[in-house]
């Protein structure tokens, strides 16, 4: 009996050790992330920095990432891993997080029918410094606009943006930077195992679909425009590449899509506020900035009503009735975590939509969660 019970208190210990190790590095993960956040966001409210810096610099950043949209293009790891310092911890997690991204892009494409012709990244430098010899932490906003086009119609080519906020190390090296560190919020983090999904049928509706042309009410049309204007880091440079200073950014508190979307409703001047869906002087109801309240107040208020909603096996057809001002609200774990509006198709009439975190200018609407681990509900907004 006393070697059990010994057998037992070890175990017992091992176990507690095991799960205050886990706990630990998972609140020291998420304390360096928020941290990390945190100095991105001192630097966008603060947006002072040397001119002559980001001038010196910006081209350098430019040519780091545009290397490494040619490696993701070309589907070459070997490219890809020569860009980050993977002999450091950190410098290795960026490196495997930008592999699983390449090959996300892969299967998305596979699904889709299309072939990616050309990445294209702009750099904003917000804040540089040296931290140490030929070591600079950077703060900058990231444009990257991706260009495809479908298998069987080459010739007609869609374009769409994703805008991201980037802290990283680099050190130079032979005249280039190299990854030693990055942070971002990744738009692929939600659907990394697309592979699960694939099948012939899926492509072979979508590329043979027809394009889709729409005559839009006044109401429709100010409501992409307000979309496409105030996207942020995904929008167009001449609209400054920032949200509207009109609105609040909740996105220090859980995130600003279903705000953005509530703004575009609102900014169309179909849809007037009231005392559940409201926004005032910085302060919003639920229904205006939570994703799942904003949802559900489009539907219980008689402003919106269901398309469809399941897995994306079982709504992509349904997609289709998609029109611009209507939205499309994401599913995990039985809430909805993200909402984006359809402000566009491409040349198949599929759907695409603009939203924040990440910020997305005329994105397909399932890149970044087509996961059968993902739900989607696909809602027409009366216009």
């Amino acid at each position: 009996m006393k070697g059990a019970k010994n057998k037992y208190i070890k175990y017992m210990l091992f176990t507690l050790s095991f799960v205050l190790f886990i706990s630990l590095f998972f609140n020291y993960k998420n304390n360096r992330l928020c941290k990390e956040e945190a100095l991105i966001r001192e630097a966008y409210n603060n947006d002072e920095h040397p001119k002559e810096i980001s001038e010196q610099y910006t081209v350098l950043l430019e040519n780091l990432f545009d290397y490494r949209n040619k490696a993701i293009l070309d589907k070459n790891e070997d490219i890809l891993k020569g860009l980050y310092d993977t002999d450091i911890k950190f410098g290795l997690w960026a490196y495997e997080q930008e592999v699983k991204k390449m090959k996300y892009l892969e299967n998305w494409s596979s699904k889709q029918g299309v072939n990616f012709n050309n990445i294209k990244t702009k750099v904003k430098i917000k804040k540089m410094r040296e931290r140490e010899k030929n070591l600079y932490g950077i703060i900058c906003d990231v444009s990257t606009e991706y260009k495809y086009s479908y298998e069987n119609d080459p010739d007609k080519t869609n374009m769409f943006r994703i805008g991201t906020y980037h802290y990283l190390h680099v050190k130079i090296k032979d005249g280039n930077y190299i990854i030693v560190k990055e942070w971002y919020t990744d738009p692929f983090a939600d659907s990394l195992n697309l592979e699960n999904i694939k099948s012939d049928d899926i492509k072979n509706y979508i590329i043979n679909h027809e394009e889709i042309h729409q005559e839009l009410t006044k109401e429709q049309k100010k409501a992409i425009e307000y979309a496409h204007r105030y996207c942020g880091a995904a929008a167009d440079e001449e609209f400054g590449l920032k949200f509207n200073t009109k609105y609040r950014d909740f996105n220090g508190d859980g995130g600003d899509c279903a705000n953005f979307a509530s703004q575009i409703m609102y900014e169309s001047g179909k849809f007037k506020k009231n005392e559940i869906w409201n926004y005032d002087n910085g302060s919003a109801t639920k229904a205006w900035v939570n994703a799942q309240g904003f949802k559900n107040y489009i539907i219980n208020s008689g402003r919106g009503s269901y398309i469809s909603k399941g897995s994306y096996e079982e709504v992509y057809r349904e997609a289709y009735n998609l029109r611009p001002g209507d939205f499309v609200g994401y599913e995990k774990k039985g809430r909805i975590t993200h909402v984006s509006t359809v402000t566009g198709f491409d040349s198949k009439g599929y759907p695409l939509v603009t939203c924040h975190n990440t910020d997305r200018l005329l994105v397909p609407w399932d890149l970044g969660w087509s996961d059968k681990a993902i739900k989607f509900h696909l809602i027409k907004v009366n216009y």
